[in-house]
């Protein structure tokens, strides 16, 4: 891993790999590098935050390991689960063994029988530190995030038939949130914490631009306007900066240059995820969202 002694070391390497950070942002992720606190991102759907954990794995050319959250998410999903196929192969194998009852239960409640999920294969990662993704903690139940604190606050994870596992290289932790409900106050006390919102008209662009390089610049500013101008309707899924992209690159796959009529009915699928949504904007027209 190379030192990183800066902010605008951050931006410079990301903007290489494609991926656009202002300064405050770029300050968040130099200080989760220095002090090793979590980070929490927050913000709306397709703004980039779970790509801000690939990127910082590629600036830090370590692994990432990223646990996607889900309501009913339990501990042995994101933790660990015992191999029990392999434990009763191995019950098998002892019984004729002459082992005692606790020598056998030593031996199938060893490392060799434990599954290990993102969280636990965080911590044991055996030559760097990897960046460990928690996506989406919103989505989780309260009772999953409150299982978190001992993991964030010691980086240690305790298992009833081994014992306590503490990290041998600390991860580095990315945190995000479509904050659909609030995170409790003793998360956030242990984090860092960044806002990210849909970028301006420019930021847009560039960040389009930088994705693909090939399109023409009337089109790239045709996109960027309409994608701003259906985030100021009452949509029921606003469309992030991923959907411009996928809009974009869905017009240039067409082979159009430009967004004239036909090219804005017949792609909205690629920016709009609702059929509601769709029929809506198909309603208002083309010339709309072109002034």
């Amino acid at each position: 891993m190379n030192t990183i002694e800066n902010q605008e070391q951050i931006i410079e390497t990301l903007d290489k790999m494609q991926y656009v950070v202002d300064e405050e942002f770029a300050t968040s992720l130099f200080l989760l590098l220095k002090l090793r606190k979590p980070l929490l991102l927050e913000g709306p759907p397709g703004v980039g935050k779970t790509e801000a954990a690939l990127a910082l794995s590629q600036l830090l050319k370590t692994k990432l390991i990223r646990l996607q959250c889900y309501e009913g998410l339990d501990v042995n999903a994101a933790l660990y689960e015992w191999n029990y196929q392999k434990q009763l192969l191995g019950i098998k194998l002892q019984e004729e063994s002459g082992l005692t009852i606790e020598e056998k239960e030593k031996h199938i409640f060893g490392h060799d029988y434990l599954l290990k999920r993102p969280l636990l294969e965080s911590i044991t990662q055996e030559f760097q530190s990897p960046v460990l993704l928690i996506d989406e903690l919103d989505r989780s139940d309260e009772e999953f995030e409150a299982f978190l604190l001992e993991l964030l606050s010691a980086f240690q994870i305790s298992i009833p038939e081994i014992g306590t596992i503490r990290a041998k290289h600390k991860p580095y932790v990315i945190l995000t949130s479509n904050r659909t409900r609030e995170l409790s106050d003793a998360l956030k006390r242990r984090c860092l914490y960044h806002w990210i919102d849909y970028p301006g008209l420019d930021k847009e662009m560039l960040i389009v631009r930088k994705r693909l390089p090939s399109i023409e610049e009337k089109l790239l500013a045709q996109v960027v306007h309409v994608a701003q101008q259906f985030r100021q309707r009452k949509l029921a899924k606003t469309p992030g900066v991923s959907e411009t992209i996928d809009w974009a690159e869905s017009l240039m796959a067409l082979g159009y240059r430009e967004l004239n009529e036909t090219a804005f009915s017949v792609s909205l699928g690629s920016i709009l995820k609702s059929a509601e949504d769709i029929s809506l904007i198909r309603a208002e027209g083309h010339g709309t969202f072109m002034t």
